[in-house]
């Protein structure tokens, strides 16, 4: 039996930053690499095609870091703005 890939859908997906990073939130994945156990994804702004990196793909799972598609700032808040309605 193959062994599952780990994030399978990691190319091409676009990410929002809940910091600016490098100056900028809006990212998409453009490359990724195996090295052993782990999994590195290559971002690149979408703004500005000059400002790549390499990260941890595991990070991207961490809602406090990253949230997937490009968001508004405006969404980006209204889940906080709901739990202090609450």
């Amino acid at each position: 039996m193959a062994k599952k890939q780990k994030f399978p859908y990691l190319l091409g997906s676009k990410w929002t930053a809940k910091q600016k990073t490098w100056g900028w939130r809006h990212f998409q994945v453009v490359n990724r690499k195996n090295q052993g156990k782990w999994v590195f994804a290559e971002m690149i702004a979408s703004c500005d095609p000059e400002v790549r990196f390499w990260i941890n793909a595991k990070q991207l799972k961490d809602p406090t870091l990253w949230q997937a598609g490009w968001q508004t700032l405006e969404e980006m808040r209204q889940p906080e703005e709901e739990l202090e309605l609450l």
